[in-house]
């Protein structure tokens, strides 16, 4: 495939190529793509710095699912851009760079290269050019090959880690710009990803979360490897020492019968999903092409909670969408209220350039989406406050994962996503303990280890 390269003249006299700062804007792929370009900077002999006016190279791996997002990055971006003695080679890779490309150089004629969601595997050639050539270089190419090294990535959590299966999305919901950004759906060869867990669990790794903007449909762009997601999954279970399997993010239509009984039956796999609905009016679902009613929606709820009667449910809401009368914000309310999810990510709508719903009227006034906002924020409180008093005095798994600020604090997670502090020690980070509920604070629950042989010991 040919890349898309720009050549413009740049800023002389670079110095050379000794240490790196890299900033993470967005989601856990973007965090993840980030590691593997860590690790081929590192491949490179380059170091690491926190501090960014010392670095040598720049690097920041944006997103623009959200305007917020893309205003601080370019904020952010701006800002280095007014600076008269800095001399970095400035890059900008990610959604952002995949979104706006040759515009880029044009709003910030300081930056020196744009990589795009498909090309981070470039990213040692791109310096080389921009280096030796002392050119501006562009590469965004708009289809994913899997060719990543995915095993050189510079992983940053000992204990839990990110790995990719799919990448791209076919559905084209009308906010979202994450086909025209990530492009089609490509999975990843099953057997690839199966020698990448092992060899995190091999390093000590506990828990692996699958990542794809629709994980299940992993494999349907592959039909000849005869393994759909649920299959990849049972293949992953088999691994010697993996404790938890996680996935995020899901799709309403592909949350098939075969993967709710693998949930039930596959000991490592959580008993968490996330499970979009975005909104509770028909009109308003078909509007963003969601491809399902909210009648198929609930029915798939219903028969997930039936055939996994413990498994907790995360969603994604968007308030305020184009025409969203209060009758319709109202049904999004209710059925939240009915379904009682554990985890959201609740958003008042924004208009993203490059989408469909970019065309329409954004007629639904600020103050108004807010509010619905609001009501939705606290609806959710409220369950959040009334499930942390149904755990207190029950004993959960938690997976134990770092250090808290706090002296002799420790931090970990529950199979089902929520946060645990207790008091232990360094030993027992990577290890899985049964603690005891007795507390919270805001959205931490606090608890107690029980009968734990570092406890024992101290």
């Amino acid at each position: 495939m040919l890349k898309n390269i720009l050549h413009t003249p740049m800023h002389p006299q670079k110095r050379p190529l000794n240490t790196f700062f890299i900033r993470t804007y967005g989601c856990q792929m973007n965090e993840l793509d980030s590691e593997i370009m860590v690790g081929q900077l590192e491949k490179r002999g380059l170091k690491r710095i926190d501090d960014e006016d010392q670095a040598d190279l720049l690097i920041f791996n944006t997103c623009s699912i959200r305007d917020l997002a893309e205003r601080k990055v370019m904020g952010k971006l701006g800002q280095l851009g007014r600076s008269t003695t800095r001399r970095s080679i400035i890059g900008v890779t990610g959604c952002m760079a995949m979104a706006k490309k040759e515009s880029l150089f044009r709003k910030l004629p300081h930056i020196d290269f744009v990589i795009g969601t498909n090309n981070i595997g470039d990213l040692s050639n791109v310096l080389d050019e921009v280096v030796e050539s002392g050119r501006k270089t562009i590469r965004t190419d708009d289809q994913f090959e899997e060719n990543l090294d995915y095993l050189a990535a510079k992983r940053e959590d000992p204990v839990k880690a990110y790995v990719s299966i799919i990448r791209g999305c076919d559905k084209f919901c009308t906010y979202c710009v994450v086909p025209y950004t990530r492009g089609q759906e490509v999975s990843r060869d099953p057997q690839s990803i199966v020698d990448e867990c092992r060899g995190l669990v091999d390093k000590g790794y506990k828990e692996i979360t699958l990542l794809g903007q629709n994980v299940n449909s992993y494999g349907k762009d592959k039909p000849e490897w005869n393994c759909l997601f649920h299959d990849l999954l049972y293949k992953l279970d088999k691994i010697p020492g993996l404790e938890r399997i996680r996935f995020m993010t899901s799709h309403p239509v592909d949350i098939t019968l075969q993967l709710m009984e693998a949930i039930r039956d596959l000991p490592s796999l959580c008993e968490f999903v996330h499970f979009p609905m975005q909104a509770g009016s028909n009109r308003i679902l078909k509007k963003m092409h969601r491809i399902y009613t909210i009648e198929q929606y609930l029915e798939k709820v219903a028969l997930l909670r039936q055939t996994v009667p413990n498994v907790v449910l995360g969603t994604d809401i968007i308030v305020g969408f184009p025409t969203e009368t209060e009758e319709e914000f109202q049904m999004t309310y209710d059925h939240f209220k009915a379904i009682r999810y554990s985890v959201a990510f609740l958003f008042a709508y924004s208009a993203r350039k490059g989408t469909p719903a970019f065309r329409w009227k954004d007629d639904i006034a600020e103050e108004v989406k807010h509010e619905r906002l609001q009501r939705l924020l606290s609806l959710y409180q409220e369950i959040c406050t009334e499930e942390r008093q149904e755990m207190l005095g029950k004993e959960v798994e938690v997976l134990v994962e770092k250090r808290n600020k706090d002296e002799g604090q420790f931090k970990g997670r529950t199979r089902c996503w929520k946060n645990v502090l207790f008091s232990g020690d360094d030993r027992m980070i990577g290890t899985l303990q049964r603690v005891k509920i007795h507390g919270y604070n805001h959205q931490t629950l606090l608890g107690e280890i029980q009968n734990s042989k570092f406890k024992m010991q101290n």
